[in-house]
């Protein structure tokens, strides 16, 4: 199920489904290691005799961001049982706690007794494999720990622990876990379990009629029992409503750094916009790493996720943090690529946020060919990247140091990597990791990559290797536009597909491809005014468009990855729609023509989800998140649109943003 919230602090990520549970725990890094993966930490209400699991389709949910924050509002109505649930959930943001708050509400003009239950279903280091789970009478708490990884789990009720507990097992032999012994209202109390174990707390609430009483939960995350304990302790004396309370206070700090003004955009784009920051921190490790996607429904399509550094999509999402004043974060995640990097300059597949090489299906030999696994896009947008980043902030030391760690033997490796024939790049991987050859977007990042290098090696005195950079650009620029223009169809094609059949033999791909006119424009390969972009622009919106009630853009021609209508050219995606946009805001040149873009803006705030997260791809008959939600490349990329529509504003003299 698509996550609906995701918390954390860059050392914890936590995400939350439709039914506010807990479905993904990654700690010590955000994306590494995930302790829940998947599994469901069930939350349900004994009332009256009666027992009813919020994902039971009874009640009416409600779901909402606290502005400006990464704290949640979920509420639950169930109509039959009279009783209402508000929760507040956070991941702190200093310490490495989830914190909840739950107001139990009766809504009968009645005295009753409920207990609330809370059911902790973890997979400690992504296996059910050793964990041990117990109660502790000292501390009134959950231990669940294997190895280095300690859980703690407690509460209080109006100032009271948690009086109902089991230990148990779960997902063997037919026991499905502890859960299902809350649902008469009590439980085992078994002390402690091992193996593959789950447990459930539960807090008794005397509710006068029409009362409430709140209800504090919280999980503590260390590596020593010690950690956890002192986690514990600290909630304790702080109390749970005020550590919320300043993690509230200390996201709207954050996210307002640099106070925008939204001019005519609305409030709800401008909402977006914030959300959209603040999921891309959420999913951002404290050490650099910047995750794809958090999302482990992924699991179930090939045991894998996206919960791995991707250098293309960190570099694009670094370009927002970037935007908004964030340039700290940026500068860790520079430095993670740096230090990632092959010593021949280039960047694998992707990485773990531990800095080791993640899961890849990229071959190292095709058709008896030795080949270099690679996206070379990845590398190329790493060096334009850091040069707009030095453009924006000019801090020369930072610079420097990446000029001489990794910008200088990237772009070494960029003008080796090229055909001696064409000129053109070497085949790798396009950027959707399908399809071996040589891309037209590829080239235009390389193209602009060896710009960027240029420049930074001019600023720092490298006067030849500066002219170099520049001459392999240029080189590469004339070889893109002799050999993937197509004057037969006076448009670019996607690029020269490697035949395998034929021996490794290039041949033309003309797949329409939104990657083909982004590159062209956004890397400036071409100029705007081009006929032949204009004419590859055409062509791509002419063929991708979606024709459903949904509209939107998909990415290429024939998109099989998650298709639901085989007659159809593929799903909506938001980035490929985004890059429309931003086409439609680098040629315009008054109010009138940045109206389409406008339009696209309202179109990805219709199809977020009600908490404002964005997915991957859409249902084009429904609008429905398709694949993981959400994906951190979405977000990034209505927060570059949106500020580039606003400084389109300023240049015109239309608005002040700042």
């Amino acid at each position: 199920m698509t996550r609906f919230f995701v918390l954390g602090n860059g050392n914890i990520l936590v995400g939350l489904d439709g039914f506010n549970r807990i479905r993904d725990f990654y700690y010590p890094y955000v994306g590494q290691e995930n302790h829940v993966n998947g599994n469901k930490h069930k939350i349900g209400i004994w009332i009256d005799g009666k027992f009813s699991w919020l994902d039971s389709g009874e009640w009416r949910l409600k779901r909402a961001y606290k502005k400006d924050t990464l704290v949640s509002e979920f509420r639950a109505t169930h109509k039959h049982l009279q009783v209402e649930l508000r929760m507040s959930d956070a991941v702190h943001h200093k310490k490495n706690l989830f914190l909840r708050e739950v107001i139990v509400r009766n809504l009968s003009n009645e005295k009753r007794t409920a207990r609330i239950f809370f059911n902790q279903h973890f997979h400690i280091s992504e296996a059910n494999i050793g964990d041990t789970v117990y109660f502790s009478p000292q501390l009134n708490a959950i231990i669940n720990y294997k190895g280095k990884r300690y859980f703690l789990i407690s509460g209080l009720c109006e100032g009271k622990g948690f009086s109902e507990y089991a230990c148990g097992v779960a997902d063997f032999a037919g026991l499905e876990g502890t859960y299902v012994d809350a649902e008469d209202g009590k439980l085992s109390k078994n002390p402690i379990e091992h193996g593959t174990v789950d447990s459930t707390i539960g807090f008794e609430c005397e509710l006068e009629p029409r009362g409430a009483q709140r209800v504090e939960y919280w999980i503590a995350v260390g590596q020593k029992f010690r950690e956890v304990k002192e986690l514990h302790e600290f909630v304790m004396e702080n109390g749970l409503t005020n550590l919320i309370k300043e993690t509230e206070v200390h996201w709207r700090k954050w996210v307002n750094k640099e106070r925008l003004f939204f001019c005519n955009l609305g409030k709800q784009i401008a909402e977006l916009f914030k959300r959209s920051v603040l999921i891309v921190r959420a999913h951002t490790d404290n050490r650099g790493a910047i995750i794809a996607a958090s999302d482990s429904d992924m699991l179930y399509f090939k045991k894998d996720s996206y919960a791995y550094m991707w250098p293309r999509d960190g570099a694009l999402v670094a370009r927002s943090l970037d935007r908004v004043g964030h340039h700290t974060m940026t500068r860790r995640f520079f430095e993670f690529c740096a230090r990632v990097a092959s010593e021949d300059g280039y960047l694998l597949h992707k990485y773990r946020p531990d800095c080791s090489f993640g899961s890849s299906w990229h071959p190292w030999i095709v058709g008896n060919k030795p080949i270099l696994p690679i996206q070379e896009d990845e590398t190329a947008l790493l060096l334009d990247a850091i040069w707009k980043h030095y453009s924006r902030y000019k801090d020369k030391e930072f610079a420097r140091e990446m000029y001489e760690s990794f910008v200088k033997k990237a772009a070494d490796f960029m003008c080796k990597f090229r055909e001696k024939k064409t000129g053109l790049p070497k085949p790798t991987y396009d950027l959707w990791e399908e399809k071996l050859g040589v891309h037209t977007f590829t080239c235009a990042t390389v193209y602009a990559g060896l710009q960027a290098a240029s420049k930074l090696a001019k600023e720092f005195g490298k006067a030849s290797a500066s002219a170099r950079y520049k001459k392999v650009a240029e080189e590469v620029r004339r070889a893109t536009i002799k050999h993937l223009y197509s004057p037969e169809d006076k448009v670019f094609v996607k690029g020269l597909v490697c035949n395998l059949s034929e021996g490794m033999k290039l041949k033309l791909d003309k797949t329409t491809d939104a990657s083909t006119f982004y590159g062209l424009f956004e890397y400036k390969l071409l100029p705007l005014s081009d006929a032949r972009l204009t004419r590859t622009i055409e062509l791509a919106k002419h063929k991708l468009h979606c024709h459903s009630a949904v509209g939107g853009l998909s990415r290429y021609e024939n998109d099989a990855y998650y298709r639901k209508r085989s007659d159809s050219v593929g799903n909506p995606w938001f980035i490929s729609s985004l890059w429309l946009a931003e086409y439609y805001i680098a040629k315009a040149n008054s109010a009138e023509e940045l109206k389409p873009a406008e339009q696209i803006f309202e179109w990805v705030a219709r199809y977020a989800l009600e908490t404002g997260v964005l997915s991957e791809q859409i249902d084009p008959d429904t609008g429905e998140p398709l694949s993981v939600a959400p994906l951190t490349w979405s977000h990034a990329g209505f927060v570059i649109a949106v500020v580039k529509y606003l400084e389109k504003l300023e240049s015109l003299g239309m608005c002040k943003i700042k």
